[in-house]
């Protein structure tokens, strides 16, 4: 496969277009590359992929981060942070990339879904994920040619499964089970005053490290996670319960019904009175 692959370099080289805006993002280059890395330290400006092949380097960014890369290496790049990676001497290289801007990667970076402090990841099946990454471009295999909203959608879900999947991090099953464990303990008694720190340390873990891998398990944070189930939980009662608003607050752990009233509306948009209102008659 690896041939196949080498071959395709060769007869893509670079492509460039800038494809047509839309609301989430655009793909604005991707291509092939042998004998690939780069002449010197590079800020691209917009987000970036490159998947590596064939070979073996090494990746160097602003932050001081330094770290080996080889064949299955999926090498993250970020508006702004300067960067730079090069194959080692005598080392036959050979990359996929993207290059990609947007909102909607702005808010994968906010959620922890891309992390600035990982930039290098390393995957299995390779040429499996260059498949992946080519098939984002559409039947062309050219940047631009299909819609540009249905470009960002492929390469969000292409992007969904590698962190799911992403060997260099967890196995999909432990990664899986953490989360359910990390949910459970989030999810326990509201009365509880429980602070990521606590939950944290239930895990052996910094309270950052925690922050960082559940937000990237989950979408959100840990704080936001549990403070939605809680809400939750406020909204089963008003569906199955004749019990008021203030009467849900206590047993819910809120100081007040003011403070619960706050944060029900901060959480779904609306207050207690307005969601009730929309209740089907006899919930």
């Amino acid at each position: 496969m690896r041939h196949d692959l080498q071959a395709a370099s060769r007869q893509g080289g670079l492509r460039f277009h800038h494809a047509a805006r839309a609301g989430l993002g655009r793909i604005l280059a991707a291509g092939w590359l042998t004998h690939g890395g780069m002449e010197g330290w590079r800020n691209l400006g917009h987000h970036a992929v490159a998947l590596v092949v064939e070979g073996q380097g090494i990746y160097q960014d602003d932050s001081g981060v330094e770290l080996p890369v080889s064949e299955g290496g999926l090498i993250f790049g970020f508006p702004g942070l300067r960067h730079y990676y090069r194959p080692l001497p005598g080392s036959v290289w050979t990359e996929f990339y993207l290059v990609f801007d947007g909102p909607v990667f702005g808010l994968w970076e906010q959620c922890g879904l891309l992390d600035r402090g990982m930039p290098v990841m390393q995957i299995q099946s390779a040429d499996h994920w260059a498949r992946q990454f080519e098939a984002v471009l559409g039947a062309s295999g050219r940047p631009g040619t299909d819609p540009a909203l249905l470009e960002v959608c492929r390469l969000q879900s292409v992007l969904a499964e590698l962190l799911w999947q992403g060997t260099g991090r967890a196995s999909g099953q432990e990664d899986l089970e953490w989360a359910l464990r990390a949910r459970a303990v989030l999810e326990s008694d509201p009365l509880k005053n429980l602070s990521i720190e606590e939950v944290a340390e239930k895990f052996s873990m910094p309270v950052h490290a925690f922050r960082k891998k559940f937000a990237r398990m989950v979408g959100e944070s840990p704080a936001r996670y549990r403070s939605v189930r809680i809400i939750d939980r406020a909204c089963e009662l008003m569906q199955t319960t004749s019990l008021l608003d203030k009467q849900i607050a206590e047993r819910l752990g809120f100081c007040d019904e003011f403070y619960f009233s706050r944060r029900f509306r901060e959480v779904t948009g609306k207050s207690p009175r307005e969601f009730r209102a929309i209740l089907p008659l006899g919930a």
